[in-house]
């Protein structure tokens, strides 16, 4: 492979920030609080489980509720979701292109590999690279240099797709060409997390150009 898309997996393979919230308002629900909008978006979205929950959940066992909230979140997510608009079509077209394809997310395992069971597309993805696995997970950008590491490309041989700010931060950080998926996010807040360019899911009209940078058929 000579070059690599690399994809967050949250709120870029599929929307799954809905099942999340719905998750977060039961658990506040069951302490007596309510989840707002503006909750999740400042202390939820793109954080890590055990960064958030001391703060979240004062008190509590971060993982054992960690734990309990992401098998909650399967549990919710079924068997069937819906990928990101244009993802498969743009998995066809890497596929035709020799180009490699890989996640690279905060997730845990099982909820990583349940998600791209939903979705039907696990065997599209190669390596799986989980944060909690590598010495430091985003917003460092080790968990792409794993990715890299292992495909054995350049960061300049990479298009990272994300939709947080933690995200988006390793994403750049890492070297890769960063490009932001407004899911949940708006262009401004992306751009100022290290995105070079934002696109409000794979059927966008500016991702030709994106691609054609990859494809070293444009220097833009």
């Amino acid at each position: 492979m000579s070059k690599a898309l690399l994809f967050d997996l949250d709120g870029t393979l599929l929307m799954s920030d809905p099942v999340h919230y719905a998750v977060f308002a039961e658990m506040f629900a069951a302490r007596g609080r309510v989840l707002t909008p503006a909750i999740y978006a400042s202390d939820i979205h793109g954080t890590h489980n055990l960064d958030s929950f001391p703060r979240l959940f004062p008190g509590e066992d971060a993982q054992g509720l960690s734990d309990a909230k992401e098998a909650m979140f399967r549990d919710r997510l079924g068997d069937g979701a819906a990928p990101m608009p244009g993802l498969v079509a743009l998995l066809d077209l890497a596929a035709t292109r020799g180009w490699a394809t890989a996640v690279v997310t905060n997730a845990p395992r099982p909820n990583a590999l349940h998600m791209l069971d939903a979705i039907g597309l696990r065997a599209r993805f190669d390596p799986v690279v989980i944060g909690d696995e590598c010495t430091r997970a985003k917003p460092d950008p080790e968990p792409y240099l794993v990715a890299m590491r292992a495909l054995g490309l350049r960061p300049q041989d990479c298009i990272a797709f994300e939709d947080s700010e933690s995200g988006m931060a390793a994403a750049a950080a890492s070297g890769a060409h960063a490009v932001g998926i407004r899911s949940g996010l708006d262009d401004a807040r992306l751009r100022a997390a290290g995105a070079a360019i934002t696109i409000q899911d794979f059927n966008d009209d500016a991702l030709p150009d994106v691609l054609a940078r990859l494809a070293g058929e444009t220097t833009q």
